[in-house]
């Protein structure tokens, strides 16, 4: 099968980091500069389009045959540009993006980055950065600049030149890049999975684009009202300084190094009279954040829907989905009674009636935020969530039967754990006790190896739980999950093993295997969750643990520790991600076009009145060929907007 291997660079006025390619490219100032390719193996070639070259025939075709493979590092990028720029919808159906191949391997997002790991021969030119920024991003309007908007190969002839050697050499390096991970190809399952999720970022979703505007000058208003209100009780030039409000704060008595939201509340708690009020003014006006509106406003394309929210394989140590531009797998909740009456009120602009709903107005906004996302007339939303898919999955792969059996009927684990671990009717474990509030917090901290910490972490000494409780809590728990518990182990010493010995080990449905430098956990679906250069070392504790590189808390390539339960946890999250794209591609066959997806719940536009909230579970909750007797179950609802029942 033939290849066609690109690069593109662009401009657009539109900041392409924070509004995303979609926007960007539907702005009238982008432009395609260059276009660097390559037939299968043959040499790089490319076209200068800034100075009136024209993409051969031969190229215009390969771009809509699908019988041609194209490849690039972030292909998304290249196809949404080059359909923009041949007013063409170049299908994800024959693309092949090796930032998600690179990402299945668990190796880093960037092109560079792969490029160091991989130790490839013809790395990115370190030229690039300053290049990009030379001549596809608009110019500073300065006199200094002549008051350009932006600079052209003529500017500069010597850089330019520089900049087609670059983009040249990164079709070189997604070549070798490709190349290298030719012994990992990408499955037809994994391909339809990113087939799908291109299909949805394509798709995007309506936002209510009035609203968004309205609930940004409400949020400006009560701001106004706020600093208003605390220039009258303190004086100060600006209320809104850290240093001023600090100083002031001091005079008062009420001495403070921080003004962050954990320091103001503990400073409110022993606080009195006008300090107390200023303290609580100042708490509300830190509430007032409308980043997410503001990321929206920034985000959406002339056919005002968001595009681009969802990144295949964000997660790399799962391959579940990570969000982009609005962040949409972190929305929150909405407690609102009449989330209806609060929209209307911030789209008539009556602000101060916001007031009237008992909550403040920064909460009242921060919880309509899902609500801007509607569908399109004459459609409507359904939502559909699996339940409790997590606890259902870890109970499933380690054969928990008690667990399995009540995952079959009514499904009331918290209920279940806690008639399990203290010995007595499930009938007495009723909504709101200390009981079933016990099991709760059990089954959220403890299901991956946690102890007394997590459920410190979680809040369990604010949920009536003592602290002399805690350990008696784990212990019990773990005596009632006697498979999950020995699951955890058994999972780190089968890991270990393989790393030691190099041969395949087997673990219930679970498969750990060494090969080419790389820890190989596969899955029930038969995808692999991938550990780079596994080995063993000597942690903190004195004691040597399994440890592997990948990319750490601070987004950069490290080596990291892992030991049994956090791998189960990367295979529970793993299987859950397999059902959900499962049940996605499940919908799609069905003509059904999902709008968004959030952790395990998936948003659908659908014709109004054209099916049913249980027609779409029941098509959610299929299970899959390789997950036998897992016992699924999903919930839905419809709405006129994204809300979170």
């Amino acid at each position: 099968m033939d290849i066609l291997s690109i690069d593109i660079e662009t401009f657009s006025k539109v900041n392409l980091s924070k509004c995303g390619v979609y926007s960007y490219s539907d702005c009238d100032s982008f432009e395609v500069l260059l276009f660097a390719y390559a037939f299968n193996n043959e040499q790089v070639k490319i076209v200068d389009l800034a100075n009136g070259e024209k993409l051969p025939e031969k190229v215009i075709k390969a771009l809509q045959d699908e019988k041609i493979i194209k490849t690039a590092f972030n292909a998304v990028f290249e196809r949404t540009c080059l359909s923009k720029y041949l007013g063409v919808e170049l299908s994800p159906k024959s693309w092949l993006c090796t930032q998600v191949q690179s990402a299945i391997l668990a190796l880093p997002q960037s092109l560079e980055n792969v490029g160091e790991i991989l130790n490839i021969k013809s790395k990115k030119m370190k030229e690039g950065k300053d290049l990009i920024k030379f001549f596809t991003i608009p110019c500073k309007h300065t006199k200094n600049n002549n008051y350009k908007e932006r600079n052209m190969p003529i500017d500069s002839p010597e850089k330019w030149e520089i900049f087609k050697e670059y983009c040249i050499r990164d079709v070189i390096c997604e070549m070798e890049i490709r190349e290298r991970l030719s012994k990992f190809p990408v499955s037809k399952s994994e391909m339809e999975i990113y087939k799908i999720d291109q299909e949805i970022n394509d798709r995007g979703i309506l936002v209510d684009i009035n609203f968004v505007n309205k609930a940004i000058e409400c949020d400006l208003k009560y701001k106004e009202k706020i600093i208003s209100e605390l220039y009258e009780l303190t004086k100060i030039e600006n209320p809104n300084s850290i240093l001023q409000m600090k100083n002031w704060l001091n005079d008062q008595g009420a001495k403070t190094n921080n003004l962050d939201k954990k320091s103001v509340k503990k400073l409110i708690k022993k606080s009195e009279g006008k300090v107390k009020e200023v303290l609580k003014l100042r708490q509300l006006m830190s509430k007032t954040s409308v980043k997410k509106y503001e990321a929206i406003e920034r985000c959406i394309s002339k056919d005002n829907r968001v595009h681009g929210l969802f990144q295949s394989y964000g997660a790399t140590r799962t391959g579940r989905w990570a969000g982009r531009l609005v962040q949409v797998q972190n929305l929150p909740q909405n407690h609102i009674k009449d989330l209806s009456l609060a929209r209307d009120i911030v789209k008539s602009g009556e602000y101060e009636k916001l007031e009237l709903l008992e909550e403040s107005t920064p909460n009242i906004l921060s919880q309509l935020i899902r609500t801007a996302f509607v569908p399109r007339e004459g459609y409507e939303f359904v939502v559909v969530d699996f339940s409790s898919i997590e606890a259902r999955v870890l109970a499933w792969i380690s054969n928990e039967q008690w667990r399995i059996k009540i995952f079959e009927s009514h499904g009331k684990i918290y209920e279940a754990s806690a008639s399990e671990i203290f010995n007595v009717p499930i009938n007495e474990v009723t909504k709101g006790s200390s009981l079933r509030q016990k099991g709760k917090i059990a089954e959220l901290a403890l299901g991956y190896g946690g102890s007394v910490g997590a459920l410190t972490i979680m809040g369990a000494l604010e949920m009536d739980l003592k602290e002399e409780e805690l350990l008696p809590l784990v212990q019990k728990w773990r005596r009632v999950n006697s498979n999950i518990t020995k699951f955890w182990w058994d999972v780190g010493n089968a890991a270990i093993r393989v790393v030691k010995e190099k041969m395949p080990v087997t673990v219930g449905k679970i498969t750990f295997s060494y090969e080419s430098g790389m820890l190989f956990i596969k899955l029930p679906s038969g995808r692999k969750l991938a550990y780079a250069k596994p080995r063993m070392e000597k942690n903190k504790f004195g004691t040597y643990s399994l440890t592997y590189e990948g990319i750490g808390e601070q987004k950069k390539w490290t080596r990291i520790e892992t030991y049994g339960p956090k791998l189960v946890e990367n295979i529970v999250q793993g299987i859950s991600r397999d059902i959900l794209a499962y049940a996605m591609l499940n919908m799609r066959d069905r003509n059904l076009d999902i709008v968004m997806h959030v952790h395990d719940e998936a948003v659908l536009e659908v014709k109004k009145d054209e099916k049913t909230v249980d027609e779409i579970c029941d098509i959610m909750t299929i299970v899959p060929p390789w997950a036998e007797k897992l016992p699924l179950r999903a919930e839905g609802y419809k709405c006129d907007f994204y809300k979170k029942e």
